[in-house]
């Protein structure tokens, strides 16, 4: 998958603080050299808002990057600009939701732990549209509408020439539980399977009979980029979500995911499961 302009613009962080540590220099020692604040460079290297390609130019010198480097860190500078496809959007959304749209549009694959529903890029509009309806109980029906059109609009990176991997681990009691009626709830389970048949959809379920397990604090998803650094974790919470990218953070769900995954019923088994509760 090409790089997207966030991924892009977290590589020139890491990159830029990379290059200046290796210099044995402080923030403000380098951004003294090139005319910038301390607090801009910071910004720069945290991967935060718009940095200007001459600005990286002067530091990559400064830092005795080769020209190889040099090049490959203005290009990605230059990159970072682009916006996504949301931007153009008439009504505005969200803060989280705009970045984790902007995170999204640019992972390589994406592991998400569902208790309470099944997982955003798996519903269908009708089981969108209840969990909508439940849970932004002051949103005119407007607003409803334009929060599902996005999650819609967001399910087509499934549909690209080369997608992302989406290994989802589903609560059994996220499956059970009716949300939208019965014939909602049978029509999603139904699209679950469907997509589960995917090369690139991967579909768990993690069955009553587990009992305690690696994630009883909620749901969560693990956005994984290019490489490790630029893995970000997502955590639902009332209002929004918390994004967390430390590494400590990112260790502890990794492998709380690959706990869950070892816990929950095989791929044969987890279809057996989802087919038998349609039916029911």
């Amino acid at each position: 998958m090409t790089a997207g302009p966030t991924t892009r613009r977290r590589q020139l962080g890491a990159d830029l603080r990379r290059l200046r540590e290796l210099k044995g220099l402080t923030l403000e020692e380098a951004g003294a050299r090139v005319g910038i604040s301390k607090a801009t460079l910071s910004r720069y290297e945290t991967k935060e808002g718009v940095v200007k390609w001459p600005a990286v130019d002067a530091l990559c010198r400064e830092y005795d990057a080769t020209d190889e480097e040099r090049a490959a860190l203005v290009e990605l500078a230059k990159g970072a600009k682009i916006q996504g496809w949301w931007r153009s959007l008439a009504d505005p959304i969200p803060e989280s939701m705009n970045l984790m749209l902007t995170l999204e549009d640019e992972v390589v694959r994406e592991d998400q732990y569902a208790c309470m529903y099944v997982p955003g890029l798996l519903q269908t509009r009708a089981y969108a549209e209840a969990v909508h309806r439940a849970s932004e109980v002051h949103c005119a029906e407007r607003e409803v509408q334009h929060m599902v059109d996005i999650r819609m609009k967001r399910q087509e990176l499934l549909d690209r020439e080369k997608p992302p991997h989406i290994w989802c681990v589903i609560d059994e009691a996220a499956l059970r539980r009716q949300v939208g009626g019965r014939t909602v709830m049978r029509e999603q389970l139904e699209h679950v399977l469907a997509m589960a048949k995917r090369p690139h959809v991967t579909v768990q379920v993690l069955p009553f009979s587990t009992g305690a397990h690696a994630a009883a604090v909620g749901s969560f998803v693990v956005l994984r980029g290019p490489s490790p650094e630029l893995d970000v974790v997502y955590v639902d919470i009332i209002g929004g979500g918390l994004f967390m990218e430390k590494k400590p953070e990112l260790d502890r769900y990794r492998l709380a995911f690959e706990y869950l995954s070892a816990q929950a019923l095989d791929f044969e088994s987890s279809a057996e499961l989802i087919q038998r509760l349609s039916e029911e």
